[in-house]
């Protein structure tokens, strides 16, 4: 069988970004080292995709529709504040910049398609399945495989955080389903071939009637090459606690210093919190307050590329983010042999197992602090328990996380749509290995 030739779109796809951009890169890349594949990004990627070493025409093409774009995102700005908040709201504003993107796509590649120049067409971004693409129903006319996702969201706020809501100026999660009235919401999932579902809540929120053309596939991987190194030294106390993120509500780097605030008193731990965001002048005061200096490092923003040689120093990486749709995070420190500690729930309930990390049962925001506290507890007490979970943890990113490993399933759901195989089925959520 030859392999498949496909035209990957990827609105957001960026080597030296994070976040979305930094996935459909990686996914994109690495689909295009096992089959001959074109690109297609918008055209604020185009440098750095050829910084990276890719021939602009021959490996992608970038699309310039900043037209809308640029004034999407100014809206954005000026509508969040430009903080790192009002995720809903930008992605809604996506949704009306995207339709230009698609249709400046279309212009271009809808003849190359219609010669028979590709064999399947794959949306691997905007994640988000708010956004209903109109190819879907454009390509099936013509007979061509189109395949959307992994897309991701609409996880849940868990009750009794309205106020980390309002403080993520989340105003239109409130009414977000609105976005199933779309005209194309249902000939998009209908005349896509395949879709590839990230989490468990994304499964939920299709309709049951489109079940059978989902693939359960998360949407985030790891790098071995940007993740090299690995844990080597053995915890003790005070065991060395890290979180990695933004420092917004929802992400909890506040209710993780509360929960830390008796043991690092005690000497029992450190914690170094790596990331900026509006968060920072509050987590400087309950520092202050809470007289913590001695064992906290607020440490800023760090370069994506220096992470791992925070991680390695680490013993474990605390994150109770409450609303996290991938938790790309818990696969790096999983990645370095650094077991996370998590809520049970959103994409990080779906990486980190009891096997290789410690799950924390979702609650109220009093209750997650007790039970994250109760953990940290137990293992500045026994410290070898953390040991214990590290080799488990780098298993799983290594053998069952890499872009690599996404890539080779991805490839498995090509040749079902192409009707060489029967559908895959990688398990919701993925299992361990035995």
């Amino acid at each position: 069988m030859n392999p498949p030739r496909v035209l990957l779109i990827a609105e957001a796809a960026n080597p030296e970004w994070v976040s979305v951009p930094l996935v459909g890169w990686s996914h994109a890349a690495a689909i295009h080292d096992i089959t001959p594949a074109h690109l297609v990004t918008q055209i604020r990627n185009r440098d750095a995709i050829k910084r990276a070493g890719w021939t602009l025409g021959k490996d992608f093409t970038a699309i310039d529709s900043e037209l809308v774009a640029r004034r999407a995102s100014q809206v954005g700005k000026f509508l969040t504040g430009g903080k790192g908040t009002g995720w809903t709201t930008k992605m809604a504003l996506s949704a009306l910049a995207f339709p230009y993107f698609e249709h400046l796509v279309w212009k271009q590649f809808g003849p190359r398609l219609r010669a028979g120049e590709f064999d399947i067409v794959h949306h691997l971004t905007p994640l988000s399945p708010t956004i209903a693409p109109k190819m879907p129903s454009l390509c099936k006319k013509i007979g061509v495989p189109f395949i959307w996702g992994p897309l991701n969201g609409g996880v849940a706020w868990p009750k009794g955080f309205d106020s980390a809501r309002r403080k993520e100026k989340e105003w239109l999660s409130y009414i977000r389903g609105i976005y199933k009235f779309h005209p194309r919401f249902g000939s998009a999932r209908r005349d896509s071939s395949a879709i590839l579902i990230a989490s468990r809540a994304t499964w939920e929120q299709m309709p049951r009637s489109f079940h059978h053309k989902c693939v359960y596939l998360p949407e985030n991987a790891i790098d071995p090459a940007k993740f090299n190194k690995r844990r080597a030294h053995r915890a003790t106390r005070p065991i060395k606690a890290i979180f990695i993120g933004r420092l917004v509500p929802y992400k909890g780097a506040d209710m993780l210093l509360e929960a830390a605030a008796p043991l690092i008193r005690m000497g029992l731990m450190t914690l170094d919190i790596v990331g900026d965001g509006p968060q920072m002048p509050m987590l400087r005061e309950m520092v202050s307050r809470d007289q913590l200096a001695q064992g906290v490092n607020l440490a800023g923003w760090v370069d994506h590329a220096k992470v791992q040689d925070w991680l390695i120093d680490s013993d474990v990486m605390a994150f109770p983010s409450i609303r996290e749709f991938g938790g790309g995070v818990a696969l790096e420190a999983m990645a370095v042999g650094v077991p996370p500690i998590v809520p049970e729930y959103g994409g990080l309930g779906e990486l980190v197992t009891n096997n290789n990390g410690f799950l924390i049962p979702m609650g109220t925001r009093t209750e997650i602090i007790e039970r994250l506290r109760h953990i940290l507890g137990r293992l500045a007490e026994h410290p070898e328990e953390i040991d214990a979970k590290s080799s488990a943890a780098y298993r799983r990113a290594h053998e069952q996380f890499t872009w690599a490993a996404k890539a080779q399933q991805t490839l498995q759901i090509y040749d079902w749509v192409l009707g060489r195989c029967s559908k895959p089925d990688f398990g919701m959520p993925i299992p361990d290995l035995a």
